[in-house]
């Protein structure tokens, strides 16, 4: 049988076929740019939500945008407790069961912000633009923390332990003042089950 030649498109059909694949590429190329653009932008923003972390062994701190206007880590803005020579004063080694503390106490000095406990654990609020709410919860009995560099944190507590008890001690006064500041703290370091505490010395009431 005759066949008949097969029919061959146009010129230009053939160059719009080509530009059209070439424009699909081009769409395509462009629409996987945007796309890893914007997860990039995703990463990064959630990567400037995590807490900033320091050199040590801390989590990190919370809200690391909440900054501190009075002292720096490097720099802290003054002093707040007495060096000791034994870390238990004789009140509370005469306090514990059968004299004996718990072990692995020492001497420390400490730099930190001073943060309200409640506040900074529930909603990670601190630095200047929370003082004045920790002021608030400390003075209405909230507990004082420490926040070091790394983001550990150390509640803070008058070493004196008979004093301590009867209200004859003012340290709460001290952090009144400082919260929101990063101070330099001296007093004996302690910990259990994950739990660390700096007790301060000489907030005696006179």
């Amino acid at each position: 049988m005759y066949a008949y030649p097969t029919r061959m498109p146009p010129a230009a059909s053939v160059r719009g076929q080509v530009k059209g694949r070439k424009m699909n590429k081009l769409n395509r190329y462009l629409m996987c740019s945007i796309g890893l653009a914007a997860l990039a932008a995703g990463l990064f923003a959630a990567d400037e939500k995590k807490p900033m972390a320091k050199k040590g062994s801390g989590p990190g701190i919370l809200q690391p945008q909440m900054k501190v206007e009075a002292g720096s880590y490097e720099a802290p803005m003054g002093k707040l407790g007495t060096a000791v020579a034994e870390p238990w004063s004789a009140t509370t080694v005469g306090a514990a069961v059968d004299g004996k503390p718990n072990p692995g106490a020492k001497s420390a000095t400490l730099v930190g912000e001073i943060v309200d406990f409640s506040c900074y654990l529930q909603i990670g609020k601190h630095g200047e633009k929370h003082r004045a709410c920790a002021q608030k919860c400390f003075n209405n009995g909230q507990p004082i923390g420490l926040m070091t560099s790394d983001g550990s944190l150390y509640m803070l507590m008058e070493e004196e332990h008979d004093l301590r008890r009867d209200g004859q001690t003012d340290f709460r006064k001290a952090a009144v003042d400082h919260a929101g500041h990063i101070m330099e703290v001296t007093g004996t370091q302690s910990s259990f089950g994950g739990f660390k505490a700096l007790y301060v010395t000489g907030f005696l009431k006179k």
